[in-house]
């Protein structure tokens, strides 16, 4: 393969928090008839230093054996190539599979580290409200309560604000989850004028092949029909002013002071909770199989354990 041919020069990226609509999003652009859309790109940046160093090509090639999202892909690793035009060639494969001008990606953490690869990409940066992230986390066992529920919203919020500065306005666009939701058309609309197509009717026709429904307002705002008022108030101590910011509306009640003790015993139930969501799921011979596997260093053994693992995550993916 051609890095210098097929190089994707503007590639687009939605980033935004993990459990922010970004997968419903990635559905309705990737039925658009002229985009193509890799979801969970986060293997394309996950190895690169915090200084922006290039992984080790053989010890990346080795994690990728073993990465479920990648492997699902099918995308295939030409070992001539450096690591950015490696990474560039899964998108050059999206694109020239489908068969579509246009080519993005899902990019959930370490986005800041997109632009050393693609330093002329675009962005679209989903915002979803931070205790509705919050509640989703702990439905997908990731937290243990709405305190550290919200730890993943707000390190994504902090890293895009870190971004966006860096890349010129005409490069990215934010929209709301709560937009996307209530006004789909018109939302859509708009964001294909960023990306440079025409809307198509066909981005809302994403529920007749997967499991996910059309856009309803139920999915909004779902903390104030689910949390109590003592759960708001937990989640508000620590996002208030993140929220005020992004323009969402305070619940009104008192903001409440969260102790260095309280802060934590909300630590050790969030483990705990963590720790049996995992036992419940895996069972006790694999959760104990995962743990020894991991503390004593045997590759095979872990690689077993992990494709254990896998399979069971499968069940559970929508």
């Amino acid at each position: 393969m051609s890095s210098d041919s097929s190089l994707i020069n503007q590639p687009i990226f939605l980033v935004g928090a993990e459990r922010s609509g970004t997968t419903v999003l990635r559905l309705m652009l990737d039925h658009h008839p002229q985009i193509a859309w890799c979801n969970e790109f986060e293997y394309a940046v996950d190895r690169v230093s915090e200084t922006g160093e290039w992984p080790n090509l053989h010890q990346y090639y080795d994690w990728l054996a073993d990465h479920r999202i990648f492997l699902a892909t099918g995308f295939e690793i030409d070992r001539a190539l450096t690591y950015p035009q490696l990474v560039n060639s899964f998108l050059v494969q999206k694109r020239d599979r489908e068969n579509k001008p246009i080519v993005g990606a899902t990019v959930h953490r370490h986005f800041d580290r997109l632009l050393r690869i693609w330093p002329d990409a675009r962005f679209i940066h989903l915002l979803r409200d931070g205790r509705d992230v919050a509640n989703s986390c702990i439905v997908m066992g990731w937290a243990g309560n709405l305190w550290t529920g919200v730890e993943r919203w707000i390190e994504a919020e902090c890293l895009w604000e870190n971004l966006s500065d860096r890349v010129p306005a005409e490069r990215r666009v934010e929209i709301t989850y709560e937009n996307l939701i209530s006004e789909p058309v018109k939302t859509l609309t708009d964001l294909c004028d960023f990306i440079g197509v025409p809307y198509n009717e066909a981005m809302l026709s994403y529920s007749d092949k997967t499991t996910y429904d059309l856009p309803d307002p139920k999915f909004t705002q779902q903390w104030r029909r689910k949390f109590s008022d003592a759960q708001i108030q937990l989640v508000e101590s620590r996002i208030a002013n993140m929220l005020k910011d992004r323009g969402y509306e305070l619940s009104g009640l008192p903001i409440i002071n969260i102790s260095s003790l309280t802060q934590k015993r909300l630590i050790l139930q969030d483990w705990w909770y963590r720790w049996n969501f995992r036992l419940q799921r895996y069972g006790l011979p694999l959760f104990v199989s995962d743990y020894l596997s991991r503390n004593i260093g045997i590759m095979s053994w872990q690689k077993q354990v992990r494709q254990e693992i896998i399979a069971i995550e499968k069940r559970y993916i929508k």
